[in-house]
C-alpha cells in the first residue's frame, strides 16, 4: 500500500480546496448565523430551511444543478462573457462555489447554536461601557463562541475534504484541477487497484479523526483541558 506523486497531488487539491472553501465559509456564514440566531423574521424559516437542504439533498442533484448553473450556456452566461471567462464548470473556482454551498449548514449551524447561547446581558453591558460593535464582537461574542467557531471550523474542512457527488458533477475528473482525493479513490477502486485506494483512505480517515480529536480539545471548557494536559504529563 503506498500513495504516489498522482495521489499526493489529489490530496494537495482537496487540501486547497478545504481551506479556501472553509475561509469563504467563516466569512460568509457568521453574519448569516448571527442574523439567523437573533432575527424575529419571518423570513428566518426559509433562510433555515436553504441552509439545512444540502443535508438531505442528493449530492448528485445539487451538483447536476450547479452544473447548469454555472455552465457556458447557463443563467450565468453572460456574465462570463463580460469577464473573459468560459464558465465555472469543470475549474477550482467551480468546485469552490460548490463546496460552499454543500458544506454551508456544518458551518452555520454550530455558529448559530454558539451565536443563540451568548447572554445578552453580556452585550448590553459592554455596550453600556462603550464598546462598540467591533469591541463586542471581539471581547464577548468571540470568547462565549470559541467552541463553536471550533465546532464550524472543523466540520466544514473536514466535510469538504470529503465530498465526492458534488465536485465530481461540476468539476470532473481533471488532474491537478479538480480531481480531489476522493475522486481519485473512486479511481483506484474503478481500476481495482486496492492497495491504492487503501492508503488514500487510510490518510483521510486519520486526517478526519485528527480533526476531530482536535476540535473536541480546543472546544472543551478551560478546567477539562487543563485536566487533560495534567493526565498526559504524568
Amino acid at each position: 500500500m503506498s500513495v504516489d506523486a498522482a495521489d499526493i497531488e489529489a490530496l494537495l487539491v482537496s487540501f486547497r480546496l478545504a481551506g479556501v472553501t472553509l475561509f469563504f465559509l467563516l466569512l460568509m456564514g457568521a453574519p448569516l448565523a448571527w442574523w439567523l440566531a437573533h432575527t424575529r423574521s419571518r423570513l428566518r424559516p426559509f433562510f433555515d430551511a436553504l441552509v439545512t437542504l444540502p443535508l438531505v439533498l442528493p449530492p448528485s442533484v445539487l451538483g447536476f444543478y450547479l452544473l447548469i448553473f454555472l455552465g457556458a450556456r447557463g443563467p450565468l452566461a453572460p456574465l462570463f462573457v463580460s469577464f473573459q471567462v468560459e464558465s465555472l464548470a469543470f475549474s477550482f473556482a467551480g468546485l469552490v462555489v460548490g463546496s460552499i454551498i454543500f458544506s454551508l449548514p456544518f458551518v452555520v449551524q454550530p455558529l448559530q447554536t454558539a451565536f443563540a447561547a451568548i447572554d445578552r446581558r453580556q452585550l448590553e453591558a459592554a455596550a453600556t461601557l462603550g464598546a462598540g460593535p467591533g469591541d463586542r464582537f471581539f471581547s464577548v461574542v468571540l470568547p462565549a463562541s470559541r467552541a463553536g467557531w471550533v465546532r464550524a471550523a472543523t466540520l466544514g474542512f473536514a466535510h469538504t475534504i470529503g465530498e465526492f457527488g458534488v465536485v465530481l458533477m461540476i468539476g470532473g475528473n481533471l488532474p491537478g484541477t479538480t480531481r480531489v482525493a476522493s475522486i481519485a479513490i473512486y479511481n483506484h477502486v474503478e481500476a481495482l487497484d486496492y492497495g491504492r485506494a487503501h492508503a488514500l483512505s487510510a490518510l483521510l480517515l486519520l486526517t478526519s479523526l485528527l480533526l476531530i480529536v482536535v476540535a473536541s480539545f480546543f472546544s472543551a471548557p478551560t478546567q477539562t483541558r487543563s485536566r487533560l494536559k495534567g493526565g498526559a504529563g504524568t
